[in-house]
């Protein structure tokens, strides 16, 4: 692998805070000059915005072009999925304004199911320290900039880890998750070379399910922010029933409002476009 960069110019949508901070990412680290440094697959890439232009550095283990374009989701039109959503009404307006930079990236199917395994119940930095381990302890090893960044294991990599060594990670509860999940992968309970080629959504979801520690906000997550790319879904947690109560159910009290009613109204309003009315609405509340 060597050192490459690319450069693209007067792209919309793509702001990094917007991206690498809505929640879908837990292995992108903002440096002294505001740019970003992350890991993802065998590649270390530092992100970095000039004026009107995009500037990519880093180890590809492919052209750096491709990888970042795929990655990145660069060959969608986020400008005309916003003007869709936007349409919708005057709460949707506004958070596409405040997230306009969200894009959703195209993470490793395997590397996804893990780390939303690893955020339930969780805090961001607490879930990226444990990442990071976990890479450092069984990844492979990449040397960038006089630095060393860390692959995220494979399922032979973690073929052999106990519980316990779960558990010394920091893992606490979810080291028999992990566990669980590794060994269903490579006892191919669970194809994920199948699920990738799946286009039917609820069969997917339903096979992500019967992994130790996903429950549905989890699988939907997965869904959305992994390379399965379902934008029909929508994850729910604490902060998007707030928003969705606030906005659109009006309930006293926000704790009654059950999932089912959220998902019908993300359906009727956002169809096909709601895991990304989701992600604009959560940016938005959480963030402002």
């Amino acid at each position: 692998m060597k050192e490459q960069n690319y450069k693209i110019s007067n792209i919309d949508s793509f702001e990094l805070k917007d991206i690498f901070d809505c929640g879908q990412c837990f292995r992108w680290n903002k440096q002294e000059d505001e740019s970003y440094t992350g890991v993802f697959k065998r590649n270390v890439i530092n992100v970095k915005k000039e004026g009107k232009d995009i500037v990519f550095n880093g180890i590809c283990e492919d052209e750096i072009k491709s990888v970042v374009e795929e990655y990145f989701d660069l060959n969608r039109n986020y400008e005309l999925i916003k003007k869709q959503l936007a349409s919708i009404d005057n709460n949707m307006k506004k958070s596409i304004t405040y997230g306009s930079g969200i894009r959703i990236l195209n993470q490793d199917l395997w590397e996804t199911i893990i780390s939303f395994i690893i955020s339930a119940n969780n805090n961001i930095p607490r879930i990226k320290g444990i990442i990071e381990r976990l890479s450092k302890n069984y990844g492979d090893e990449i040397q960038y900039k006089g630095q060393s960044y860390y692959t995220f294991p494979t399922p032979e990599q973690l073929k052999n880890v106990t519980t316990e060594e779960y558990r010394k990670l920091g893992l606490g509860f979810r080291d028999i998750r992990l566990y669980e999940t590794t060994q269903a992968i490579l006892d191919r309970k669970v194809d994920l070379d199948k699920m990738q080629k799946n286009p039917n959504t609820i069969e997917v979801r339903e096979q992500l399910l019967t992994l130790s520690g996903v429950g549905p906000k989890v699988a939907d997550c997965i869904l959305l922010f992994s390379t399965l790319k379902r934008f029909e879904v929508f994850p729910i947690d604490v902060w998007v029933r707030r928003v969705m109560n606030d906005l659109y159910i009006k309930q006293e009290d926000e704790t009654k409002v059950s999932k089912k009613q959220i998902e019908k109204i993300a359906q009727e309003k956002f169809g096909d476009l709601a895991g990304l009315a989701q992600q604009y609405l959560f940016y938005w509340r959480r963030e402002a």
